[in-house]
């Protein structure tokens, strides 16, 4: 008897994995005094606009890049963070992690870690443009469609309890 023939329609496509960094520090500190404890109001992050040759040109992203084959998600957001930034930071805890799936195709699996501490000054390598703003601010700022519920969790006060 033979077989039908199965068609397929969708490709299928891999799943990019990120590690991001979400950069934190005092409002109104400087460049040196990082944050251990203090209530959300009191913190600023670090986000970073993507250049006009960037996919998803001039959005707003927290530092990062991609997971390699074989790499852990702390080692590369670091290597990442040392590329991107210049630093050599202390990876803390996972927040969360994000799967999203863009309408024009591809799907990305965000895992966000919190930095309190590094070495050495920001120093923009790749971006348009690095900032620190305070957290509630972060929904006045354009960033990637897979960042938005994020940025908003991060700005109500949802996502980060440092204290």
């Amino acid at each position: 008897m033979k077989r039908p023939s199965v068609k397929t329609t969708r490709r299928s496509r891999s799943i990019k994995r990120v590690a991001a960094a979400l950069i934190l520090r005092r409002a109104n500190s400087g460049e040196d005094e990082r944050t251990a404890s203090a209530s959300t109001g009191d913190l600023s992050i670090l986000i970073c606009q993507r250049t006009r040759h960037q996919p998803f040109p001039l959005k707003w992203e927290f530092p990062g890049g991609k997971i390699e084959p074989g790499e852990q998600p702390r080692d590369a957001l670091r290597r990442e963070l040392d590329e991107e930034l210049g630093i050599d930071a202390t990876i803390g805890d996972e927040i969360t992690r994000i799967q999203h799936t863009y309408s024009r195709g591809g799907t990305v699996e965000l895992r966000f870690f919190v930095v309190n501490d590094f070495a050495g000054q920001i120093e923009n390598r790749i971006f348009k443009d690095v900032r620190w703003v305070a957290l509630q601010e972060l929904p006045k700022f354009d960033f990637l469609e897979a960042d938005a519920g994020l940025v908003e969790d991060i700005a109500a006060g949802r996502l980060l309890n440092i204290g």
